[in-house]
C-alpha cells in the first residue's frame, strides 16, 4: 500500500516561497508519476503539477508555470514543489499523488485534462495546508 505524507505548508506574505515535501512509501513500480494537486475553498481539486519519476519529465499547468518547480530525490522517495512569487490565489490545500503503471512515453502523449484526471490517481496524501496573505 502506497502512503504519501506532504509537509511544509504554511502561512506566507504575496511574493514569498514555501517548499513542499512529498514522502511516498510502499511503491515499487518503476514507471509511475507524481502529481501535486490543490484544492482552495469552495472550488474544485485541480491539478497544477507532475513528475514522471522514470525519467524525470515535468508538467505544469499554466497557473503556476513559471513559479512553481516540481522535483524529485528517488533516493530519499520524495517529490518536492518549490512554490516562488506565491500569490493569494494560491492559497490551498495542497495534496500529492500517485499514478502507478503509467510509463513516461505515456505521461508525455497525454493532454493536461488527462495527465491530472483526479480519479485516476491510486494514492493521496492527506495534504498540507497553504496560506498567502499580507
Amino acid at each position: 500500500q502506497v502512503q504519501l505524507v506532504e509537509s511544509g505548508g504554511g502561512l506566507v506574505q504575496p511574493g514569498g516561497s514555501l517548499r513542499l515535501s512529498c514522502v511516498a512509501s510502499g511503491l515499487s513500480l518503476d514507471y509511475y508519476s507524481v502529481a501535486w494537486f490543490r484544492q482552495a475553498p469552495g472550488k474544485e481539486r485541480e491539478g497544477i503539477s507532475c513528475i514522471s519519476t522514470t525519467d524525470g519529465s515535468t508538467y505544469y499547468e499554466n497557473p503556476v508555470k513559471g513559479r512553481f518547480t516540481i522535483s524529485a530525490d528517488k533516493a530519499k522517495s520524495t517529490v518536492y514543489l518549490q512554490m516562488n512569487s506565491l500569490k493569494v490565489e494560491d492559497t490551498a490545500v495542497y495534496y500529492c499523488a500517485t499514478l502507478l503503471g503509467i510509463t513516461a512515453q505515456a505521461m508525455a502523449i497525454l493532454p493536461s485534462s488527462l495527465r491530472f484526471k483526479t480519479n485516476e490517481y491510486d494514492s493521496w496524501g492527506q495534504g498540507t495546508q497553504v496560506i498567502v496573505s499580507s
